[in-house]
């Protein structure tokens, strides 16, 4: 549903981005919803799980857990994170998100503000391991 004044997006609309790991949907953008000083989004991690090290040359971003247990590496170092916290990252620093309990992990991600371009918003550190060599 969008209007002059809002935008409405579900989740199950939205396709996953897989590409860095895990279920990644990007609900609200400026090609969803025409933002104009950033972005939010939805990420499931199964156990096991991973999104690969990257970080954001121009953008904050805010993850908050909604259920689960996860490890961030924040510049290669572990801070675990339990359902109900949230975490805020300035930019350039470098962050790798890891399910390593037994259940499923649901978070909430918000960056902003945008960067210059899309394809500058979001360097990437690693590969996922299947896509290693490809």
């Amino acid at each position: 549903m969008t209007s002059d004044r809002m935008t409405k997006i579900a989740a199950a609309d939205v396709l996953p981005n897989r590409r860095r790991g895990g279920d990644l949907r990007t609900l609200l953008s400026p090609a969803t919803a025409g933002t104009t000083s950033g972005f939010m989004g939805v990420l499931t991690l199964a156990p096991g799980e991973v999104v690969t090290e990257h970080y954001h040359p121009y953008s904050e971003e805010f993850l908050y857990l909604v259920s689960g247990a996860i490890t961030a590496r924040i510049d290669g170092e572990r801070v675990p994170l339990a359902a109900g916290e949230a975490l805020h990252l300035q930019p350039n620093v470098r962050h790798r998100l890891e399910n390593t309990a037994d259940t499923e992990a649901f978070l909430v991600f918000q960056l902003g503000p945008l960067a210059p371009r899309p394809e500058l918003g979001h360097v990437d550190t690693e590969q996922l391991p299947d896509q290693a060599g490809t």
